[in-house]
């Protein structure tokens, strides 16, 4: 199982990059069967026992993904939206769209609101996996400390008060209508003008999300002696005054000042936890002294943001506040 959930990892890749490329010929199920090396029936029977989806709903559901970054985006007209993604018609993209987001792309294009994408599967995903590390390389990056202030902001999130870490947020998410890990990143990724977005139709990559922490007097006392509640949601420009879902809380973040703990780049494989324990460290050892300030852990609503991208960096951003 180990090595198929790195095989369908290799097909779901491939296929985000053949869709980016609109490389139709390598986006069939022969080719990528081909490049594994197994028969097409053992190829959808694995990814199916893996995913626990077709392989061919998988792909058309991606394809809309896209797609629909295009049509809320760009300025294209939805008939070479509906070629550029291998649908047959414009009529045929209508009916697609429609089934999959309850609205035609027309009407989402007039009226952008958020939908369910079907965001890329993880079926190597180590958190969900319960690995660990492969090995131990040591870090060639410090960690990086500065302070900055953040404007004032929106943060529309989803909360749990009763999970301890990622793995137990998503595990204890799942039991809420709604609000389980597929649905709440599918309908943040179709949100237009997240402050963190690094843009483009990657969709679900550097898509903006992100976990956060919330001083919160009814949350967990965390490891950092202060109640926390574990929050997963997207940074949106203070004046957003977009469609709120229904499952989803929106916070107005007031300007603050924090301070960043931030490593570089790293082998999500070989280094993800030794990377979090020096950041853990670093965070612990601060000396405040001479700074005027301190960590905030005393006032209700302010936030921790974690921004986590192995390819860029992982970092704390802590809220402090001004002592006498």
């Amino acid at each position: 199982m180990y090595e198929w959930q790195m095989q369908i990892q290799r097909i779901v890749d491939e296929i985000d990059s053949c869709i980016k490329n609109q490389n139709g010929e390598a986006l069939t199920l022969r080719a990528l069967s081909r490049t594994l090396g197994y028969s097409e029936f053992y190829t959808t029977r694995k990814f199916k026992e893996i995913s626990g989806m077709q392989f061919r709903d998988y792909l058309r559901r991606r394809k809309l993904a896209f797609a629909l970054k295009e049509v809320r985006d760009g300025s294209k007209s939805l008939l070479n939206i509906a070629v550029e993604y291998g649908f047959s018609s414009h009529e045929a993209f209508t009916r697609a769209f429609k089934s999959a987001y309850g609205v035609t792309p027309s009407e989402y294009r007039r009226r952008p609101r958020p939908v369910v994408l079907r965001t890329k599967i993880n079926p190597f995903d180590r958190y969900f996996l319960g690995l660990g590390e492969i090995g131990m390389l040591k870090s060639t990056e410090d960690i990086k400390i500065y302070f900055v202030t953040i404007p004032a902001h929106k943060f529309l999130h989803v909360k749990n008060y009763e999970s301890n870490g990622y793995w137990d947020f998503w595990q204890k998410q799942s039991l809420i209508p709604g609000q389980d890990c597929e649905t709440v990143c599918g309908l943040l990724d179709s949100i237009k003008g997240k402050l963190d977005d690094d843009g483009g139709s990657e969709v679900n990559s550097g898509s903006g999300q992100l976990m956060a922490y919330m001083n919160d007097p009814d949350g967990r006392l965390c490891d950092w002696g202060f109640p926390r509640t574990e929050c997963y949601g997207v940074r949106l420009p203070a004046d957003y005054r977009g469609e709120v879902p229904p499952q989803m809380l929106m916070a107005d973040i007031p300007e603050a000042e924090y301070l960043v703990f931030e490593h570089g780049p790293f082998d999500y494989e070989q280094e993800n936890r030794s990377v979090e324990e020096k950041i853990e460290k670093a965070m612990a050892d601060f000396d405040f002294s001479d700074t005027g300030c301190c960590f905030d852990t005393s006032t209700p609503g302010r936030i921790i943001y974690l921004y986590y991208d192995p390819e860029r960096y992982c970092k704390y951003v802590r809220p402090v506040r001004r002592v006498e």
